[in-house]
């Protein structure tokens, strides 16, 4: 029996949209450039040739995880083994990525029958990673290798460990990308260590590298790292989609179900949105589920937008908020106050009746929470889009707040 088409139309099971953290929206639209600059870096890499990787930048719900995995399989149709790594708050990465160089290696192994050639590796993986302050024994019954990974010195051993690795694939004819999100949290140091790392891999032609992605200061860190990182990265900044590309990411995936979008409502989502990913598919799928049939019109966005609202509030937005304190709670919703974009500390402080010397220490803490970043010497920025818009919503009079 048929199913009526109306009914299939506004089927909550199929809806199209996926708000979620790295969760890649149905249309993925507005990123082609960043894709085939990755695809040929891969398959340089591959041909022995340099091939420039991608650190990509942006705020917090732009697509930046989403483009990491978009990578990931763009590697493995290249034949290439990949792993991911996630950093957390604690900027720990030498170890994660030791565990991550094992995985690869034992993958290979388990596919190539490599036998020898990766038990040097480990063993000199194994070797690194016992001189890792705390650092805990690579889980497999294998000798260290010392000599090449295990000086103590974190740039001098990770490039060990790249140029290992790098020969292991190079001589199996493959390649090895690591991903590493939230790249932001580490430590210049690990970060200088990383890069040099890479470099001597890249000095001798070898098959692995790294593609990175992390706020909007990550290119700046990484330059300070080490000057020479800007020849070995591009720094794409991952920003709201523009143009008719808003559109795109909302239309193609409903006709795909079969359904329409009237004008005016796709407008008002494009509006409401900034165009940003992560609030298009939030948008999108409260309209979806709201929709009377075949075609979303004007008033079914209207209905949804306090429910999209709500659920951002709910969702995206507090959860980066609930490890503040008065004092910080109300310099972020001052700065929502002064206005939106960059602001400069002086105005916060000035609105706050306080000075920007005595709020500095609060400054610094929003800064190191990732909550914010500082784009300019004296200003200061939100790293969520339209998280001022949440401040005057959560928190509408600042009046209660002065004096924290």
């Amino acid at each position: 029996m048929e199913k009526n088409p109306i009914l299939r139309a506004v089927d909550a099971v199929r809806n199209p949209y996926s708000p979620g953290a790295g969760t890649r929206p149905p249309a993925l639209v507005g990123r082609d450039g960043e894709i085939e600059a990755m695809d040929i870096a891969l398959q340089r890499l591959l041909a022995g040739r340099y091939g420039r990787s991608l650190m990509l930048t942006g705020l917090r719900g732009v697509g930046k995880t989403v483009l990491l995995n978009e990578f990931e399989q763009l590697a493995e149709a290249r034949g290439y083994f990949h792993e991911h790594i996630e950093v957390s708050e604690d900027g720990e990465l030498p170890a994660r990525l030791a565990a991550a160089f094992r995985r690869v290696l034992l993958s290979m192994d388990a596919r190539r029958r490599i036998g020898e050639r990766v038990r040097r590796a480990l063993g000199v993986l194994k070797a690194f990673s016992v001189r890792l302050p705390d650092g805990p024994e690579i889980g497999i019954d294998i000798d260290a290798v010392l000599g090449s990974a295990d000086s103590g010195d974190l740039s001098m051993d990770l490039a060990g460990l790249f140029v290992e690795l790098g020969e292991v694939a190079r001589d199996n004819e493959t390649g090895v990308l690591i991903t590493i999100d939230e790249l932001h949290y580490v430590s210049l140091h690990t970060l200088e260590a990383l890069v040099m790392g890479l470099h001597r891999a890249s000095q001798l032609g070898l098959p692995i590298t790294i593609s990175g992605a992390g706020l909007p200061t990550l290119a700046t860190l990484t330059g300070e790292a080490k000057s020479y990182a800007e020849r070995m990265f591009n720094y794409p900044v991952i920003d709201s989609l523009a143009g008719d590309q808003p559109r795109e990411a909302l239309v193609v995936p409903a006709s795909d179900e079969g359904v329409t979008w009237a004008d005016d409502a796709v407008a008002l989502v494009v509006e409401v949105s900034k165009g940003y990913p992560y609030f298009l598919q939030e948008f999108g799928k409260q309209a979806w589920d709201l929709a009377g049939g075949p075609v979303i019109t004007l008033d079914d966005v209207e209905r949804s937008v306090p429910l999209a609202t709500a659920q951002l509030d709910d969702g995206f937005f507090r959860v980066r908020i609930g490890r503040t304190n008065d004092a910080e709670r109300a310099y972020l919703r001052a700065m929502a106050e002064v206005g939106p974009g960059p602001v400069r500390s002086a105005e916060v402080a000035q609105l706050l009746g306080k000075s920007a010397t005595s709020l500095g220490p609060t400054r610094d803490t929003l800064l190191k929470k990732s909550l914010c970043y500082a784009p300019r010497w004296g200003e200061i920025d939100f790293t969520v889009p339209l998280f001022d818009q949440f401040m005057k919503r959560w928190i509408p009079d600042l009046a209660t707040l002065r004096g924290n």
